[in-house]
């Protein structure tokens, strides 16, 4: 057995290793503001506003489908003891439940500074959601984001109120890069007003009511609603009326029915992403809503 100085040398050789690594002297240990987030948007917000002083979760898996996720226990747990929740109420039932369940300390919910509405641009009008639900895609409209954006930065703030200038000049920064976005929008989509989007569920209401088009959704704000065959003769008699010359399908659910459509009127399909979850780990929130700007010029029907 080793003499007890020398057992007493080696812990304290040790430590100093450990304290070397992981910077364990005191006021030097900085693990950050722990943020859960429901879905993948907001997740981009809380990381660009947050930068290096918070660690972010995602309740949504990438690729996962946020409307229908279930979390388990150790979840909702996590969810109680995180410095900051933000989500979005009536987006996702399991995550209102778990807001409930556990009342965080800190809860931010997104649906005020998004200013959501029954409907945006149509959407709901001739589906089954036509019973006053909010839509909740918000993040297709740059603009809403971005108070969403500012919201966020304030709560870092009171969280951690030592690093509220970098939230708040994060957060402006962010609001830039939003603020361009919906320029690129804007210039790209001007000869677009009045072009109907047909797309498979009515996740850009917002989007088609902030650049003056008109959503036409296959299946209404629910991605898994089944649409009916009244449904579908109605969207493919305004597709032949408007002359649409493509529909749109999406990334997280099956684009079967809406290739359908577009095989039976002889018109072309394409991919435009409603960004609720992350599918490619190298694009973000951005790079997403540019894909989109691009499918959109080469799918609507544009004057000029």
């Amino acid at each position: 057995m080793a003499p007890a100085r020398s057992r007493s040398l080696s812990a304290t050789a040790a430590l100093l290793v450990l304290c070397t690594t992981t910077a364990c002297s005191p006021g030097a240990q900085d693990d950050g503001v722990d943020v859960l987030v429901s879905f993948y948007p907001l997740q981009y917000v809380a990381e660009q506003v947050g930068g290096e002083h918070v660690n972010v979760t995602n309740l949504t898996p990438a690729a996962a489908d946020p409307h229908s996720i279930e979390l388990s226990p150790v979840r909702v747990r996590e969810m109680g003891e995180a410095d900051l929740v933000v989500y979005l109420s009536g987006m996702q039932p399991a995550t209102d439940e778990a807001v409930a369940a556990s009342r965080p300390e800190r809860l931010l919910d997104t649906a005020e500074a998004a200013g959501l509405e029954a409907g945006p641009n149509g959407a709901g009008a001739e589906t089954s959601d036509a019973h006053g639900a909010l839509d909740p895609h918000f993040w297709q409209d740059p603009v809403r984001l971005s108070d969403v954006a500012r919201d966020v930065a304030a709560e870092l703030s009171d969280a951690d109120p030592d690093h509220a200038a970098d939230y708040a000049a994060n957060a402006e920064a962010l609001v830039t890069e939003l603020r361009a976005l919906d320029e690129d929008y804007r210039e790209a989509l001007a000869q677009c007003a009045g072009a109907t989007l047909v797309v498979s569920h009515e996740a850009f209401g917002y989007l088609a009511e902030r650049y003056d088009l008109v959503q036409v959704g296959i299946s209404g704000i629910d991605p898994e609603a089944e649409p009916s065959p009244a449904r579908l003769r109605a969207v493919r008699s305004v597709a032949r009326a408007d002359d649409v010359q493509t529909v749109f399908f999406e990334v997280i659910t099956s684009p079967k029915v809406t290739k359908i459509l577009a095989e039976d009127l002889g018109i072309d399909s394409a991919k435009l992403d409603p960004i609720e979850g992350q599918s490619d780990p190298d694009s973000d929130y951005l790079d997403m809503m540019r894909e989109n700007l691009a499918a959109l010029e080469d799918g609507l029907v544009c004057e000029g």
